[in-house]
């Protein structure tokens, strides 16, 4: 009977609208929920990069990479912006995190009665921190204040940290600084001007900031850190300081996952965020944030 034949594509605009012969349309762009009704997402806390200097959250390339991580983790993303050097030297951009944390924490207790959006849709207690370059450095100091019970964030539980392409640095030069790749995305020179406008007056690249392995930082061996996810692109003169800070982890007994990505820039999730690496990369935070998955 003509009844039973399941409706059929009449019309098809690039596999990305189509026309079906009962008159419906189907969208092929529109994305697709994997979360139950009800369910409620995990956390992702987003800080921008740009040395401590540039960058803005409302940036495009942030922004995008941003909404790449709702929708395909799938998690509640915050971006956060803080206040810039020179202007607001650091450990400005610090100060304004951890008030961003205590923020959330504020709302995590108001339960029901927090922001709709947030009292709806986000796992308080499943929440990550994140950043590329200037916002990954952010993002260790963080959780390093809230695993040494500096800054209160109860009922919020941060129980994972993940560090893209990290903007770390040191007096003494790694092996790939002395002798960097070509045509570097982020200069050397240009990575040293950015700490010597945004550290405090007078201070060295060992400032504590800036080297979290330097002589005048606490040791971080008796430090309880959550699960971490160091992403190191290979073609990054500062890939050497991920690599180390993987490995200075690793040797102090801590869970952390290092992901290298050959060929990559600094900062390649934003410069190239639909590129084949990206793709990857969402992968890699899915398993990270989705680990029975």
């Amino acid at each position: 009977m003509a009844g039973d034949t399941a409706p059929h594509v009449v019309e098809d605009l690039l596999g990305l609208v189509q026309i079906l012969s009962d008159g419906s349309v189907v969208r092929g762009d529109e994305p697709t929920s994997v979360v139950a009704a009800g369910d409620k997402l995990p956390v992702l806390v987003y800080f921008h990069g740009g040395g401590y200097c540039l960058g803005s959250f409302a940036q495009p390339t942030f922004h995008t990479f941003c909404l790449r991580a709702a929708a395909e983790l799938p998690a509640v993303v915050l971006s956060v912006q803080y206040r810039l050097a020179p202007e607001h030297r650091l450990p400005a951009a610090i100060e304004d995190g951890a008030a961003f944390l205590s923020w959330l924490r504020g709302q995590a207790e108001l339960g029901a009665g927090a922001d709709p959006w947030l009292a709806e849709s986000a796992c308080f207690a499943r929440t990550f921190l994140s950043g590329v370059s200037a916002g990954a450095n952010l993002s260790h100091h963080l959780i390093v204040q809230v695993a040494t019970a500096r800054l209160a964030v109860s009922p919020v539980r941060i129980v994972g940290y993940v560090l893209l392409s990290a903007f770390f640095t040191g007096a003494e030069r790694t092996a790939a600084e002395a002798d960097p790749p070509a045509d570097v995305f982020l200069p050397l020179e240009l990575s040293d001007q950015l700490w010597h406008m945004s550290l405090p007056v007078g201070a060295s690249r060992d400032h504590p900031v800036a080297n979290p392995f330097g002589p005048e930082s606490p040791s971080l061996a008796p430090v309880g850190l959550p699960p971490a996810l160091v992403v190191a692109p290979l073609g990054d003169v500062l890939r050497d300081r991920s690599l180390g800070y993987a490995a200075r982890l690793k040797d102090m007994g801590k869970d952390v996952e290092l992901v290298q990505f050959e060929g990559q820039q600094h900062g390649f999730s934003v410069l190239q965020p639909f590129g084949e690496a990206a793709d990857e990369l969402m992968r890699v935070l899915r398993r990270f944030v989705y680990p029975a998955r």
